[in-house]
């Protein structure tokens, strides 16, 4: 199986979000950097274990400046084979889709795994557009895939539920909980990770972005709680405070 995993470099969840130049620009001094959670935990060590089970090779693609190295690093060390890095500002999703399409349209892949989502901008929207760039099908918030050969069976979440869909390859995959487990780079992963070269590339010309970030508005801050002593005085805030009731 000739796999292509995309991950992506997103703010620690535990990092100061600050703005710049009147709100318009994410402020990046001080924040600590990491791979987007559903795209190393679950599409990535999924991939890996296809190349395990099945044989083949991952190759992981991230678009972004050198300072994405960092995590393209960790993907090596957790089992990719290759990597591959387009140079260029990954402005909006369908920019960022548009250029992994634009590289993987000749390169044969079997399945383009995606995490779900981001967790900065949580559009879950990549794995959709890459899909219908390279007119593939695209199956989302995958939470199982079992492989026989070509043919594919996926389970899905879908609300209040679950659905199951079998394709054949290629296909492109949106990564949910489930899919796979998360693996920690051992120390054997880490020293191959820093021999295996970055393939560095130019963004390509034939995709611009469609959106531009305008302004960041941050969240209003929370308001002071309010205890309440009784049963009934609950009941009077929300009846006549709150209009809940």
């Amino acid at each position: 199986m000739n796999v292509l995993v995309c991950i992506s470099k997103v703010p620690d969840t535990t990092s100061k979000i600050q703005f710049t130049d009147g709100n318009s620009k994410f402020d990046e001094n001080g924040v600590t950097w990491i791979m987007n959670p559903t795209d190393e935990w679950y599409a990535l060590v999924r991939g890996v274990e296809i190349k395990e089970a099945a044989g083949g090779k991952v190759t992981v693609i991230n678009v972004g400046d050198s300072s994405n190295d960092q995590i393209i690093r960790k993907a090596l060390a957790i089992g990719a084979d290759a990597a591959v890095r387009i140079d260029a500002n990954p402005t909006d999703a369908y920019f960022v889709a548009g250029q992994i399409a634009e590289y993987a349209k000749d390169k044969n892949f079997d399945i383009i795994i995606t995490g779900k989502e981001t967790i900065d901008y949580n559009s879950g929207v990549v794995a959709s557009m890459i899909a219908e760039f390279l007119d593939l099908p695209h199956v989302s918030v995958a939470e199982k895939l079992e492989l026989n050969g070509n043919s594919a069976t996926i389970t899905r979440e879908i609300e209040g539920g679950s659905e199951e869909v079998s394709l054949e390859t290629p296909f492109v995959l949106g990564a949910n909980k489930g899919l796979a487990e998360q693996r920690i780079p051992n120390m054997r992963g880490i020293m191959m990770a820093r021999k295996k070269p970055i393939d560095v590339i130019p963004a390509y010309d034939s995709v611009n972005a469609l959106t531009a970030t305008v302004q960041y508005e941050p969240p209003k801050p929370r308001e002071a709680v309010k205890l309440v002593g009784s049963a009934q005085e609950l009941v009077d805030l929300l009846h006549n405070e709150a209009k809940a009731i």
